[in-house]
């Protein structure tokens, strides 16, 4: 029996080990971008910094653990519950994090105008340690007596010295993790985010429509635009973390509810690979779906990693002011027009922010009236520069 599961335990392992490498690489990558680029250091970010250094904890810590135990090593009970409750609280720690980023981009465009004010970086930094306070208090239950010591003893399959052989199910109760961890602290979270997702679209889209109906200009949209845009990437990080940890609870609530049920070895590695490659496929998901990362990605790889001369990236101005600088007067010399800085484009388009029509008329002179010349254009958000 050992020898017909041998290939499939070593694939297991050698596929393990090439997920811990991207999943640190890749997560190491997404905190060293923001930390070199400024554009990045706003709130949404403080909360994916924080899901990254859950990610790379897997990828450095948990899935050695998981190889550790997969060969069947004989540890002390408390030592082996102590490895299974890492896992629980790395992963209750990045399903707080998602929660934290639903609720962000949610006031973002539920309160855009006043959204910098509620939500500032000391109260971001205050949620990061409550998601991580929480984190530990849930996967930690196990260490205080919610575990399988009790059970193991009375049907005598564990000796005095409490030496047992270390798998998830020997020392985690079951009734915890489909109670208390997945009717809880899972599913309850995920089903939140769902209807937050739901509605910051549903909000998006009737803000567009509203713009669509009240001018013929794109550029009152373009706040609302890139908004979208980031919350489809966030929600798929969503999916891709809900994709990759439903198959194990459910597999835990069969275990529960049929204990006879058969269960092929192959399904748990499948699915145990699955929540640890979920670590790895963030990055991914930021370089492809969020400029401001997959840019700072290049040039991390060019600078450090292909040692090419390249600009520092932490003074260097974001693209789009690169591109205001340079066509501020519409001729491509570099000087502003005076009147873009003069004016409030810190805030999402509203109603009664666009300029007078005697600044318009004191405006009109100095360069030649263009598509660019739109009062409303003129007014993108600070917080696009951070997308």
């Amino acid at each position: 029996m050992s020898e017909a599961l041998a290939p499939a335990q070593a694939l297991y392992i050698g596929m393990e080990v090439v997920i811990a490498f991207f999943s640190v690489l890749g997560n190491v990558m997404v905190v060293w971008a923001v930390k070199i680029n400024k554009s990045l250091r706003d709130t949404t970010f403080c909360f994916i910094v924080s899901l990254a250094l859950a990610d790379i904890a897997v990828g450095a810590l948990v899935i050695p653990l998981a190889i550790t135990i997969s060969i069947g090593l004989q540890t002390h009970f408390y030592s082996c519950l102590m490895v299974a409750c890492t896992v629980l609280v790395l992963t209750q720690s990045s399903i707080l994090a998602l929660l934290a980023i639903a609720i962000d981009r949610y006031l973002r465009v539920k309160i855009p105008t006043s959204y910098k004010r509620v939500v500032t970086k000391q109260r971001a930094a205050m949620a990061v340690v409550v998601c991580w306070t929480v984190a530990f208090i849930v996967g930690l239950t196990p260490m205080l007596g919610w575990n399988n010591l009790w059970r193991l003893q009375q049907n005598g399959s564990l000796n005095e010295d409490l030496i047992i052989t270390c798998q998830f199910e020997n020392v985690i109760s079951m009734d915890y993790m489909v109670y208390f961890n997945f009717f809880g602290w899972v599913l309850p979270p995920l089903l939140l985010m769902l209807v937050i997702y739901t509605e910051i679209f549903y909000m998006i889209h009737k803000q567009l429509n509203k713009k669509a109906c009240a001018t013929n200009h794109t550029d009152p949209n373009k706040y609302y635009n890139k908004e979208l845009k980031l919350a489809k990437s966030l929600a798929l990080v969503l999916f891709l973390f809900a994709i990759s940890w439903l198959p194990l609870h459910i597999i835990n609530c069969i275990t529960l509810f049929c204990p006879t049920c058969d269960k092929p070895l192959f399904l748990i590695y499948i699915a145990i690979l699955l929540t640890h490659g979920n670590s790895a496929v963030n990055p991914i998901v930021y370089a492809f779906r969020i400029k401001k990362f997959r840019d700072a990605f290049l040039k991390i790889w060019k600078q450090y990693f292909c040692c090419k001369d390249v600009p520092a990236i932490l003074n260097q101005p974001s693209e789009k002011d690169r591109q205001e600088n340079q066509n501020g007067n519409g001729n491509g010399n570099g000087n502003p027009n005076p009147n873009r800085d003069s004016q409030p484009a810190l805030s999402p388009p509203q109603e009664g922010q666009q300029p007078s029509l005697e600044q318009m008329q004191e405006a009109k002179p100095q360069r030649p009236q263009s598509h660019n010349d739109d009062p409303i254009q003129q007014k993108p958000p600070m917080e696009l520069n951070n997308i």
